[in-house]
């Protein structure tokens, strides 16, 4: 792909569009960012990337910027514009930073896709093969952005690379060698508009395959499976429910590795995550070490190490006997369920946040069985309510030092306090994990308040 002097649009100035100004403008690209932030909004970025030669629009997207371009790349995360469709029907490439990153990357890309447990299974993926003693880098959502690597990448590198479904939609030639795909749950409707096209941008990932790549597919999740007769890759499948033919399963507290004859590798008793759902993650990374030829021993003894991630089902403190538990990251219904059913104590649960188009109302079940209260906050939080009432009960609150005290005060020694949102956190908060550490930070608060430790 040849860039130098090509008119490129960026739309979206976060750490993406930062990366797409540096790699383009060392190809000699003429380079312009719309951004829908005001100027102020953006501090000194913008007069930064100006002084390096790139042009600005902010506080809106000049439909004459996208007409204007030889090529659209947007950031992940940039709501669906009719300025990019009215690209498009112009026959101007509209494309994600993947994409671009991925014709001129060396080495082999691992792509994990899935609703929920990327960032944990592309972690544990990661270190995986970087303890095995091979070139592994994290890139994507969870670590620097594919493009960052491209430049003084080699042959010999292996990026492991969690892809949402916004940058999968944008996607045209992208390949990875190894695919993963986790679970598909309804998610991001606000975004995509329907579950089929949000469905559909995901299983990109893996359709894409060819003969010599991976395919590590959920065997307990029938949509996701249901990809193994459609994509030309070798597949391997996970599961916690039954014995799989190649891949990896549980089998009487241990995983097993199956290809022509089963290996056990590791105890549950040995890996650190909790929850049923953390050992398809686990499952899912072992197999991304065994694509690369990692050894079971090798693979168990990373496994054994990991300690998860900050802001998934993270123990916090314990104040008189109530566990305080940050699960942030569960942006999703189908995430706050599986969070409930890691515990097996009584439950004082928070929910609430910006909706995503989500049904709440699969909580009812788990809340009707596991939940001593419900605590919600944020713009969803009526939502929530008319969804869960009558299951348990319902008490708002407007801050999260409220929601901490009043989840302490409805709990009893030996209950879990539990974060666990099934909303994002835009419309309080810039990220998920602002939201966690606010959250640990009462925490805290109360402890000192309370002599907890």
């Amino acid at each position: 792909m040849e860039l130098k002097g090509k008119k490129v649009l960026i739309v979206g100035l976060g750490k993406t569009g930062e990366a797409l100004c540096r790699f383009l403008l060392r190809r000699g690209a003429r380079v312009r960012v719309s951004e829908k932030k005001s100027e102020e909004d953006l501090g000194g970025r913008p007069a930064r990337w100006r002084e390096r030669g790139a042009e600005f629009e902010t506080g809106a997207h000049r439909l004459e910027s996208f007409l204007g371009a030889d090529l659209v790349i947007l950031s992940p995360g940039v709501p669906p514009l009719a300025q990019a469709d009215a690209a498009a029907a112009r026959g101007i490439p509209v494309i994600s930073e993947i994409e671009l990153a991925h014709a001129f990357l060396k080495g082999k890309i691992v792509g994990i896709t899935g609703s929920n447990g990327k960032s944990t299974t592309t972690t544990l993926a990661h270190l995986i093969l970087r303890d095995a003693g091979l070139r592994a880098f994290a890139a994507g959502n969870i670590g620097k952005p594919l493009i960052s690597f491209a430049d003084g990448s080699r042959a010999d590198d292996i990026y492991v690379t969690e892809l949402s479904s916004f940058q999968l939609e944008h996607t045209r030639d992208f390949k990875a060698g190894v695919a993963a795909f986790l679970n598909a749950t309804p998610n991001h409707l606000d975004w995509h508009g329907s579950f089929e096209k949000y469905f559909a941008a995901k299983s990109k990932l893996i359709l894409s395959l060819g003969k010599t790549d991976t395919a590590i597919l959920n065997r307990d999740d029938p949509l996701v499976w249901a990809l193994a007769g459609k994509t030309g890759a070798g597949v391997r499948a996970f599961s916690r429910r039954r014995r799989v033919a190649r891949g990896c399963f549980l089998k009487e507290e241990r995983l097993v590795l199956r290809n022509e004859k089963e290996t056990p590798f590791v105890r549950t008793s040995e890996i650190r995550l909790p929850g049923l759902h953390n050992l398809e993650n686990v499952c899912a990374a072992a197999l991304v070490g065994g694509a690369f030829g990692v050894p079971a021993r090798s693979i168990r003894a990373t496994i054994r190490e990991f300690r998860g991630l900050e802001h998934r089902l993270e123990s916090v403190m314990t104040i008189g006997g109530v566990l305080f538990v940050n699960d942030s990251k569960a942006t999703t219904v189908d995430a706050t369920i599986k969070a409930l059913e890691s515990f097996d104590r009584p439950i004082v649960l928070i929910l609430g946040g910006q909706d995503k188009g989500a049904d709440f109302t699969p909580l009812r079940k788990p809340i009707r069985k596991r939940v001593r209260r419900v605590l919600l906050i944020g713009s969803s939080a009526e939502k929530i309510r008319a969804a869960v009432d009558g299951a348990a009960p319902v008490e708002k609150a407007a801050t999260f030092r409220e929601l901490v005290r009043k989840g302490f005060e409805a709990a009893s020694p030996g209950d879990v306090v539990l974060l666990a949102p099934a909303a994002t956190s835009w419309d309080m908060f810039a990220n998920f994990e602002e939201r966690g550490r606010t959250f640990k930070r009462e925490v805290r608060n109360l402890a000192r308040k309370a002599g907890g430790r």
